[in-house]
């Protein structure tokens, strides 16, 4: 389990982390978001040691990341948000160099070699050089650099960034094989694929956590209300006006045309559906029921409301 614990970071004036605590848990997928200068990738750089906190600490089980950071490093697999590859260096000899500065050598390294290259997709590119390499492919890489030694944590900054959508959606797959059995924190811009691959969003914003938890407590309207679309016909607005007077529990958010049809967008309550109501007062006043749907926020909706306000320079 890892367990960051009142978790700042100031750079000079500014507070770019401040006060922030979480858990994960062993075989949790999480996916860290925040808009630039929030604090997320500061987060990451002092999870895995890569920078001191100015105050707070990350346990990790038994262990401290400032007293024990490189026990806990060898536990961690990081690909930061710039991947840093050596661009003069053949795809095999970078695995290789990667694998010896961990001890990893003989046949342990061809072992993990293997595992890294099949599971990454690089069997075409391990005798090229990264620099002839596409954006894709050296995403890919740096992937299979975390990875070569088998970490118990993954912390992948923006892990799909520059692939085509078949690789993402293998990414993706491998992202999910992993956390059956390791702890991955994943930092994304791409939203959608935040909510199709993660068991758990943390979204941090002005160096605060705005939000915790999964994809649908997150995406159920924090006010309490559910959301209903409906599209119907042969119905006048005084009518549908007249609804709310009618049926107490609904507040109408709009109405819209729809070629011939009228779709009109209400909410109510979560512990009061009214939707039995709804349909005999369309029954009474002879509308034609198209659709009636209750709908929730999406993510990126969610994500604009909670970090907007954001003013941290520092990411």
């Amino acid at each position: 389990m890892i367990s960051v614990k009142n978790l700042s970071k100031t750079f000079g004036s500014v507070r770019a982390v401040r006060s922030i605590s979480f858990d994960l848990h062993d075989g949790e997928i999480v996916g860290f978001l925040g808009a630039n200068g929030a604090g997320k990738s500061t987060t990451l750089k002092i999870m895995t040691g890569y920078i001191s906190p100015t105050a707070g600490n990350v346990f990790f089980n038994d262990y401290n990341i400032q007293d024990h950071s490189l026990k806990i490093q060898k536990d961690i697999g990081y690909l930061p948000e710039v991947n840093p590859l050596y661009t003069e260096m053949k795809v095999y000899d970078y695995l290789q160099f990667n694998a010896e500065i961990r001890n990893i050598k003989g046949q342990n390294f061809k072992n993990a070699f293997q595992k890294v290259v099949d599971e990454c997709g690089l069997a075409e590119v391990v005798h090229r050089t990264i620099g002839n390499c596409s954006k894709g492919f050296r995403q890919r890489i740096g992937l299979a650099a975390a990875m070569i030694h088998d970490p118990k944590i993954l912390i992948l900054d923006e892990p799909v960034s520059g692939l085509d959508p078949n690789q993402i959606v293998e990414i993706r797959k491998l992202i999910k094989e992993l956390g059956k059995e390791k702890i991955v924190i994943m930092s994304s811009h791409i939203l959608q694929e935040i909510q199709a691959t993660v068991d758990r969003i943390i979204i941090i914003n002005n160096g605060k956590i705005a939000a915790d938890g999964t994809s649908d407590e997150l995406l159920t309207d924090a006010s309490g209300k559910t959301r209903l679309t409906m599209e119907v016909d042969n119905a006048e607005e005084n009518t549908i006006q007249d609804m709310k007077a009618t049926i107490p529990a609904i507040s109408i958010r709009s109405i819209t045309k729809n070629n011939g049809s009228k779709i009109i967008d209400l909410e109510y309550p979560k512990a009061n559906d009214p939707r039995p109501d709804i349909f005999n007062y369309a029954v009474k006043n002879n509308w034609i029921i198209l659709e009636m749907v209750p709908s929730k926020q999406n993510l990126e909706e969610i994500f604009r409301n909670l970090t907007k306000n954001g003013d941290s320079t520092v990411e």
